[in-house]
């Protein structure tokens, strides 16, 4: 079932979301060579903390999950695509980190994520990066009254293929509310004019997931948690919480 939000809940939702912004935002500034994934985690946590937000992430354990996520960041490196768990493994020069946050105020959740490079970039990593955030605002852009979720998913899939680029089977977007993962799914690939008709009050996590190679493939790591590209190749992925309004989409993760 799908909730529909009132505009003071989106309101609240977007009190979630800038928190989720400034951990992002804390994450990022604090990433550099020789720190640590752990580190990083903890930079998150405190801009939670004083926030007065709690983390959907710590302790979240979906059904396919061996153990509860430890931490309130998901932080993936390299050939990682989503859903690295943040160990001791430190920052090197060159290194592409993905970071996924959310963040839980006022009994509303705010979900986003931002890929970015460490060091001396490598221009095929920053192309990538740029595409994804590419495919990421092209799928916001879709989200008014009136459309589908598949012309989300097609807007999302053009921009990926159209560069070459991967996209992991199976995984996209989803609903936010008052939990992390809500009705509907939002694929990241698709038919257009396919799927629930999208309505104001609707609030959903848009998020391509892009892997460089060109193969759809993943694998999961022993933490049950870690997606990696089957080929080796490089990830990136990027994540706002966007309501849909009567006036066009609204960025709720934004700064």
């Amino acid at each position: 079932m799908v909730e529909l939000k009132t505009d003071r809940s989106i309101d609240e939702m977007r009190a979630a979301g800038r928190v989720v912004a400034h951990a992002l935002a804390a994450v990022r500034g604090s990433a550099r060579v020789g720190v640590s994934l752990l580190e990083l985690d903890r930079v998150a946590r405190a801009v939670l903390r004083e926030a007065g937000a709690s983390s959907p992430f710590l302790g979240y354990r979906p059904r396919f999950a061996p153990v509860p996520f430890p931490a309130v960041v998901c932080a993936s490196v390299n050939d990682a695509i989503v859903h690295g768990v943040p160990d001791g493994y430190r920052l090197r020069d060159g290194d592409l980190v993905s970071i996924d946050c959310g963040a839980k105020l006022g009994g509303w959740v705010g979900d986003a994520a931002v890929s970015f490079t460490v060091g001396r970039a490598r221009a095929a990593d920053l192309r990538l990066i740029a595409t994804a955030e590419a495919a990421l605002a092209a799928g916001i852009s879709a989200a008014v009254p009136g459309n589908r979720i598949g012309d989300i998913a097609h807007a999302i899939g053009t921009v990926c293929r159209r560069a070459g680029y991967g996209i992991p089977d199976g995984f996209g977007g989803h609903g936010v509310g008052r939990s992390m993962h809500e009705d509907p799914g939002v694929p990241n690939e698709g038919p257009p004019g396919r799927g629930m008709r999208l309505r104001p009050g609707m609030v959903l996590a848009i998020e391509p997931m892009l892997i460089a190679g060109g193969t759809d493939d993943y694998t999961c790591d022993g933490d049950g948690w870690t997606l990696r590209t089957a080929d080796g190749s490089r990830a990136a992925h990027a994540e706002h919480t966007v309501a849909i309004t009567a006036d066009g989409p609204r960025i709720l993760t934004a700064l």
